[in-house]
């Protein structure tokens, strides 16, 4: 009898292992949620093997060799297959390298500003009152300051850099956090099992944490995601009006700037640049389609 009950047991599917084995099933159904994957996927890793990848370094000039176009256009060779800058660096070596900052500079803001806006947006629609007021009445200020131009004087004053611009970004971005998260704690707060919890006598971090926090993670998840997107973009501007990413260091948007000269000359030095944004941009906003899909219980069939 008890060798018939262990097999029983061990047949049953783990039920994390059935849940996974669905999404997966779901994720190959969904093409643009599959294409956003392999984009990141690809991104990714060419960011973190750049060193490898990129035939030659982002920053080295060669003036001979300067503007040649792609291999497939008269005058281009296989040497530089996307052509090179008006310095005669290699494109396709500062594309490569270029995936880096990009990707560093849209997860660290995310990182920073969902850090601040969870923080905030639990304190705001669980505490209420004067908590909720002054939180919300400082989003409701950030909002009115045009983003863009609150950036441009801040980075013109403090001066561009790496950890000025994450800074910036992430703290201008944690207001779309902070309504979200401070609008589902409002909801779940009202449950009856976190009533309940409130009666026994736990503690509000312990209700926070193990209750609320729960319910919201999910659509934290999918605004994080798409955040990345909206940072990536944010990023490539700044660096094009030249308050960004600083030379030697390579970003997209400085690649952008350097080549706006060269668009009826020669197309390529701004054009594969734009490209890699654009389809970067397009694989994280598929993937939180999909992570939207996927994790609110509303969209599911």
């Amino acid at each position: 009898m008890n060798v018939v009950i262990e097999e029983k047991v061990t047949s049953n599917p783990n039920p994390v292992t059935k849940r996974m084995k669905k999404q997966a099933f779901r994720l190959l159904k969904s093409k643009t949620g599959m294409l956003g994957i392999i984009i990141v996927f690809f991104v990714t890793l060419m960011a973190v093997f750049a060193p490898v990848l990129a035939p030659f370094d982002p920053a080295k000039t060669n003036v001979v060799s300067r503007l040649l176009p792609p291999f497939w256009m008269e005058g281009g060779t296989t040497e530089y297959l996307l052509g090179t800058d008006n310095l005669g660096r290699d494109i396709l070596s500062r594309i490569i390298y270029g995936s880096r900052i990009s990707l560093m500079v849209g997860i660290a803001a995310v990182i920073v500003a969902g850090a601040i806006g969870m923080i905030l947006g639990l304190i705001a629609g669980y505490y209420g009152k004067i908590f909720d007021f002054i939180i919300m009445r400082t989003v409701d200020s950030i909002l009115a300051i045009p983003t863009i131009l609150f950036m441009l004087i801040v980075l013109a004053v403090l001066g561009p850099s790496i950890p000025t611009l994450i800074l910036v970004l992430g703290g201008t971005s944690w207001v779309t956090y902070a309504r979200m998260v401070r609008s589902e704690t409002l909801s779940v707060k009202e449950r009856d099992y976190v009533r309940s919890a409130k009666a026994i006598g736990a503690k509000d971090f312990r209700i926070i944490t193990k209750y609320i926090l729960p319910n919201v993670i999910s659509s934290f998840i999918v605004i994080a995601t798409l955040n990345v997107a909206t940072i990536i973009i944010l990023e490539a501007s700044l660096s094009f009006l030249g308050l960004g990413i600083q030379p030697p260091d390579v970003s997209w948007g400085l690649m952008l700037s350097d080549g706006r000269q060269y668009i009826a000359t020669s197309w390529w030095v701004a054009t594969f640049p734009g490209l890699a944004i654009t389809i970067t941009v397009l694989g994280v906003i598929f993937l939180g389609d999909w992570l939207r899909d996927e994790l609110d219980p509303k969209m599911k069939d």
